[in-house]
């Protein structure tokens, strides 16, 4: 193999590692068995949510997780793989194509990293029933203001109660 060649893919490893390592949640997934249409609609949901979906070759994907730290991952390169990098939404990625495998009974989440911790298929699982973030700040805010609320009917009822004329 020539020094071109075997440079060109040591750049390919060193791109996938820098994904790798900016990336706050990766889910990897068998994607063998979709049609064109289904990739392409997964790619664009995926697009929406600012997740980057790329297929690349089990040999580079299991240098990267090498070379990153990321030793448990080799299980999850094998066949057709497929694999989505976010780099901010942690829940986005899991939630998306869970989401998505429910209607394309093709696509197989194999496993994942978390936060920089690789994550069994249970763990993407679990964490694709969370709330987005949007959803969890949401929350807060509600729990936030429920005592706010509850003061403020309360000192309605009473102002309400002293306007009305004693019986």
């Amino acid at each position: 193999m020539s020094e071109t060649m075997i440079a060109k893919k040591a750049q390919i490893v060193d791109t996938i590692v820098e994904k790798f390592n900016s990336a706050v949640s990766i889910v990897v997934m068998d994607y063998r068995g979709l049609t064109v249409e289904q990739v392409t609609e997964l790619r664009k949901q995926l697009r929406e949510a600012d997740v980057q979906m790329e297929v690349v070759k089990n040999t580079y994907l299991r240098r990267a997780a090498d070379k990153a730290g990321y030793e448990g991952l080799d299980d999850t390169f094998t066949g057709p793989t497929a694999i989505a990098f976010s780099k901010e939404d942690v829940v986005a990625p899991a939630k998306i194509i869970a989401n998505f495998a429910k209607s394309a009974d093709a696509l197989e989440i194999k496993g994942g990293m978390i936060e920089g911790k690789v994550a069994s298929l249970d763990e993407i699982n679990a964490l694709a029933t969370m709330p987005s973030h949007d959803g969890l700040l949401s929350m807060l805010l509600s729990v936030l203001q429920a005592p706010v609320r509850n003061v403020a009917y309360a000192v309605k009822a009473v102002a309400d109660s002293k306007d009305e004329p004693a019986a």
